[in-house]
């Protein structure tokens, strides 16, 4: 019964990630000014819709991998579920105070291809580019995975294979250019490493138990 309510509570925490994500709604306009990062060879890579499909796959990626995370390794859980809101709260401050638009190509067609790029399209404005969210997420599962028990040859490649197409298709989707998949991975790699490096995963549980004690010792005291 624990276990099961240990489960519960450390699942229940990816309930930070759509709370802090309403800031994405609420910052992805361009009332605040816009630039462009588009470069020479941003212009070279091709509109391929095909790719949308691996585009809207990152929900299922992330979600995935920080279940199998949060069921079987619990450490790198919790210091990948720190890292990711960390990453997301400073990804928001850059689209605050730089906010970066990428151009889209005008869509032809009425298959289901086409009709899945408008989906995108239509709910979510081509604001909030750099650092690329999916590029950032996507490649924190990485680093995740090399720091966990987990790890073997099998799961090392299929995730960096499937993170790898991942950032592929911001690009080739027309949501994202170069710079914002280099920010992502860059800004992902520093905070992951602090978050390891620093053992916040530790220091974040040790006040949480903490926490937990004081306010079951002071329910206590008042139903005395």
């Amino acid at each position: 019964m624990a276990q099961v309510k240990g489960n519960l509570v450390s699942f229940l925490l990816m309930l930070s990630i759509p709370i802090i994500n309403v800031s994405y709604v609420i910052l992805n306009n361009p009332g605040r000014g816009v630039h462009s990062l588009v470069t020479v060879v941003d212009r070279w890579i091709p509109f391929v819709k095909v790719f949308v499909l691996p585009y809207l796959g990152w929900y299922i990626f992330i979600f995935i991998l920080l279940c199998y995370f949060c069921f079987k390794d619990r450490q790198t859980y919790y210091t990948t579920l720190i890292a990711l809101n960390m990453t997301l709260f400073l990804s928001y401050l850059i689209f605050y105070f730089y906010q970066t638009t990428v151009p889209r190509p005008e869509l032809v067609g009425a298959d289901i291809l086409t009709r899945l790029m408008a989906v995108v399209y239509s709910k979510d404005q081509p604001y909030n580019c750099f650092p690329s969210i999916h590029v950032s997420t996507s490649y924190l599962m990485v680093k995740a995975l090399r720091v966990s028990p987990l790890r073997n040859r099998i799961n090392s490649v299929a995730v960096g294979i499937i993170a790898g197409i991942i950032i592929l298709s911001t690009l080739f989707v027309k949501q994202h250019v170069i710079l914002d998949v280099l920010g992502g991975i860059l800004l992902a790699d520093i905070i992951f490493d602090v978050v390891y490096n620093y053992n916040f995963a530790a220091k974040a549980a040790a006040w949480g138990k903490r926490t937990y004690a004081q306010l079951v010792r002071k329910l206590d005291l008042e139903i005395d």
